[in-house]
């Protein structure tokens, strides 16, 4: 037990100590379905194979607002380890990023009931495009800057997740490298700094029929505002899920779930911003739609609630 907690420091130590920079990741309100886009240690922990689609339209009614996708792979291989593997496509504007990478994770038991504390690193690589001919721009001289075209980076990224029936908390990073990214608020290549993910979220049972999740999510990158959100959700007999999420200084949303049978559940959200683009735009619509591929014994288990 003490050298899995000096396990855990030691990584969450090396995780804080890193000054390097990284690219801007997609941020998707349902969250809590779509850990492993962030955290690599989350691979392999629901028990079974998992294949996860989202799909995020943000702004719209904005000409060149951003778009994003989503297919997720993983699933237990052994007792200890998880694999899994994810695919990402981030559109902003006159650019678009591919995201591919292989995520790994050891967990180890704490206790005899379900606790575990999972350690993840992740590899791949992202390809990065950007052609200034596209889209509306306030800026006259975006278009003499030299278009991008399928220019490559590598990504590493390591994260510690701990979970149980009850409940989760991970914290994260990505990607280590410096990158480059499209900024669409200057209308120009910027590079950002490292990327810190902490998730967490608790269950709590109201009733045979009625279970409730706080969750929370956080993004922060040092020197600029820290980007927070909380979520309340209820699971109303293991089949209709219904929750509102608010976006720190951003937006509102409201959420909703169906476990459609064992094996097949969807999710739609919709955002209101709270900004100035309320204005000019009809809304943010995300939707996903999860495959698991269950024992029977684990069949008849409850559905899990992240």
């Amino acid at each position: 037990m003490k050298a899995i907690i000096k396990i855990g420091i030691t990584l969450c130590l090396a995780i804080a100590s890193l000054t390097l920079n990284a690219q801007q990741d997609p941020q998707f309100t349902q969250y809590m379905y779509n850990t492993i886009s962030v955290n690599p240690a989350y691979a392999g922990s629901r028990g079974h194979l998992s294949i996860l689609g989202m799909h995020r339209s943000q702004w719209v009614g904005i000409n060149g607002a951003p778009t994003s996708q989503v297919l997720a792979i993983d699933g237990p291989m052994g007792n200890n380890v998880g694999l899994g593997i994810v695919f990402t496509n981030d559109e902003l504007g006159p650019s678009n990023e591919v995201f591919m990478d292989v995520n790994f994770s050891y967990t180890v038991r704490l206790d005899a009931d379900d606790k575990r504390l999972s350690f993840g690193l992740k590899g791949g690589g992202r390809l990065f495009n950007v052609d200034f001919a596209k889209g509306l721009t306030e800026n006259p001289d975006i278009a003499f800057q030299d278009n991008i075209e399928n220019r490559f980076f590598p990504t590493i990224g390591a994260g510690i997740y701990y979970h149980s029936s009850k409940g989760y908390l991970g914290l994260a990073v990505p990607n280590f490298f410096s990158e480059e990214h499209y900024d669409g608020t200057v209308q120009e290549i910027a590079t950002e700094r490292l990327h810190y993910f902490l998730v967490g979220g608790r269950i709590i049972d109201l009733s045979p029929d009625l279970k409730f999740k706080p969750a929370f999510f956080v993004k922060w990158v040092p020197g600029a505002p820290v980007i927070a959100d909380v979520s309340a959700n209820v699971m109303i007999k293991e089949t209709l899920t219904l929750g509102l999420a608010y976006r720190w200084d951003d937006s509102f949303s409201g959420l909703l779930g169906l476990q459609i049978s064992p094996a097949l559940s969807i999710g739609y959200a919709y955002d209101r911003t709270t900004t100035d683009l309320r204005n000019f735009t009809n809304g943010t619509h995300e939707i996903f739609l999860r495959f698991e591929l269950k024992s029977q014994g684990r069949r008849m288990k409850s559905p899990r609630f992240y």
